[in-house]
């Protein structure tokens, strides 16, 4: 389970906007995932339509219940929002959580112990963290795997985000744990100079700790939010909720602990890729140089011990029969051929290193044009083999990380993908996205490490 808390001390900067779109997406993505509301102002539930007269128990009497060891189950709280999508609701209690738990040893560590025990039953929480920083805020860092911190497009936003930055630094410390803290663009408007400026601004000091896309300033996002609906129900085809699905994808594929998780469930399908590959490639090579390469590998069994002993030529089939008993009938047949024919034996014999380097510079020729990535006509070629996929896009350096602008087209039933792009000469990192699932191009050797602790391809265009 991964734990994302969302934070910020300065108010109105979307925390709750985010908070809210981000879980449903998630869950959108097929994820089982968990809101937690840690601000007394309830904004969740209000965001979602839960009505605040019916919320009777709230998050705050399951974290109350465990710091005084009187555990309560958190599921007698929980409201479902729609499939794979439950909220922990707050209320206006938390505001006293502070001075009711003062004195109470392990406090800052209530959350975290609710969490521990429903780890088995979520892949994601996202936990809404109030404007302020204190024990509810310490209590969602002690939980939390992961930080976002977002940040308005404004002038004073960007003036407090290295003191937001060192003191989440030091709660960090505190905390003794290593947090992923990461930057989010939020209310970005491209129309006007200053949104542009600062989003650049924050690339050019944060861009190893930010990530990639940026919320955009969407009337969508508040319409939905006064009508208590996340975007994904409101207008699933709207702006706003493609950026938090884009949100929703780089998180996913910043997640290390579930990729070693799908590495071992898709050994399998690979083996199936390697299988189809080799079955296609057998298929288009031409019978009859199928048929020199096995006499070519058949030969040399037969007349590498003459060659070490140096008998009479006339007995090559006694030198060639513990072979032959080991290969079956029909290439014994092939090997005790006629006596009167020794010269189109050693004929064969001295083709074969020609025969075994023409057979290989083939295979290896398919085997290049089959996968990888090419250069061709001033185009960039990417070639993979997915078999059972749905979908394969391209998300990298040249096309700003954005996959859905990007997919590649299947050009074979055997589930060959392919994709040509005109790209200017340089260095570029990409990764292939398939069916929302972001990894490493597996036929390109050149990687590199990127700052979430996974590999990134690496492409020189020349």
């Amino acid at each position: 389970m991964r734990t994302i808390a969302i934070i910020n001390q300065k108010g109105g900067c979307g925390k709750t906007t985010v908070s809210i779109n981000l879980a449903a997406a998630m869950a959108a993505k097929g994820y089982r995932t968990l809101l937690v509301d840690m601000d007394p102002q309830s904004h969740c539930a209000v965001g979602l339509a839960v009505p605040e007269e019916q919320i009777e128990q709230s998050i705050y009497d399951v974290m109350i219940g465990t710091g005084r060891g009187e555990p309560m189950r958190i599921n007698e709280v929980l409201w479902q929002i729609c499939e794979r999508f439950e909220l922990a609701p707050s209320s206006i209690d938390l505001a006293a959580f502070e001075q009711q738990m003062a004195g109470v040893t392990d406090r800052e560590n209530c959350l975290k112990k609710v969490l521990d025990g429903i780890k088995d039953d979520y892949d994601y929480v996202v936990i809404d963290c109030p404007p302020s920083v204190g024990l509810l805020t310490f209590n969602a860092l002690r939980a939390a795997t992961d930080v976002i911190v977002p940040v308005e497009m404004g002038y004073f936003s960007l003036h407090g985000l290295s003191k937001q930055l060192e003191t989440l630094n030091i709660l960090c410390k505190q905390c003794d744990q290593r947090i992923n803290v990461m930057v989010l663009g939020s209310m970005y408007d491209i129309r006007t100079k200053m949104g542009r400026e600062i989003l650049a601004e924050l690339k050019k000091h944060f861009s190893g700790k930010m990530f990639k896309t940026v919320v955009n300033f969407n009337t969508k996002l508040k319409e939905a939010a006064s009508l208590g609906q996340p975007i994904s129900e409101y207008d699933p085809a709207s702006k706003g909720y493609k950026d938090f699905l884009r949100l929703a994808e780089e998180l996913i594929g910043s997640d290390t602990q579930m990729h070693r998780s799908d590495l071992v469930n898709s050994l399998h399908a690979k083996l199936n890729v390697i299988s189809a590959s080799a079955e296609e490639l057998l298929a288009t090579i031409e019978p009859k140089k199928e048929i020199d390469i096995k006499k070519a590998e058949v030969k040399p069994a037969a007349t590498k011990p003459a060659t070490t002993a140096k008998p009479a030529v006339t007995k090559p089939a006694a030198a060639a029969k513990p072979d032959a008993a080991t290969l079956g009938q029909k290439v014994t047949a092939t090997l005790e051929k006629p006596k009167t024919k020794p010269a189109t034996t050693k004929s064969k014999v001295e083709s074969k290193p020609k025969i075994e380097q023409k057979a290989k510079i083939t295979l290896e020729e398919k085997l290049a044009d089959f996968y990888g990535v090419k250069q061709i006509n001033g185009h960039v070629v990417f070639s993979t083999m997915y078999p059972r996929a749905k979908d394969v896009k391209i998300a990298g350096d040249f096309n700003n990380w954005q996959p859905e602008t990007t997919t590649f087209k299947k050009v074979t039933d055997s589930g060959k993908w392919e994709l040509r792009l005109p790209i200017e000469p340089g260095t570029y990192r990409y990764r292939l996205v398939v069916d929302g699932q972001w990894q490493q191009d597996p036929y390109n050797r050149m990687t590199e490490m990127n700052p979430y602790g996974e590999m990134n391809s690496v492409l020189n265009v020349t």
